[in-house]
């Protein structure tokens, strides 16, 4: 019994079939491995590399920056600064503003804009309270307000 009507050929209509090659649902024992292992796959190249990533991020910490009046916020990496006035430094440029280094006496006494923090616990504190160790574990997010909004944060 003869199948002609139903085999698979590969060539282009009207071409002779005689000589084209059946398509055969078996595979060819000679690209097999001896094991019957699948071929090794070829190394993806993409991005992100996410290995790298991951590593970045771990060892950064990123936190939100807004300042009262602004229309943007920014985000920056606490670690890379040393130091409160530094980072007072880095806002100044990045706002276009002027902060005073906060003072333990005075605190910001007098200043037009003020850098406020929020805590891990969720509560507001004046950026220079606590030691700058303390403050780049515990800071989730940084506002930098008004003077004249800040007065019920500490003795200003």
């Amino acid at each position: 019994m003869e199948m002609a009507g139903t085999e698979l050929r590969l060539g282009l209509p009207g071409t002779d079939p005689s000589s084209t090659s059946k398509i055969s649902n078996k595979r060819c024992s000679s690209h097999r491995n001896n094991n019957d292992e699948p071929p090794p796959k070829a190394q993806v190249v993409g991005w992100p590399p996410v290995r790298s990533y991951r590593k970045n991020i771990l060892e950064a910490s990123y936190v939100k920056v807004s300042m009262d009046g602004a229309a943007y916020l920014r985000k920056i990496d606490l670690t890379i600064y040393k130091s409160y006035p530094q980072l007072l430094k880095a806002l100044e440029n990045m706002f276009k503003c002027s902060i005073d280094v906060y003072s333990e006496t005075d605190g910001y006494n007098g200043c037009n804009y003020i850098p406020t923090y929020e805590d891990k616990d969720g509560d507001w504190m004046l950026a220079g309270d606590v030691p700058w160790d303390m403050f780049i574990n515990s800071c989730k997010r940084l506002r930098i307000m008004k003077g004249s909004e800040a007065k019920g944060l500490a003795s200003l």
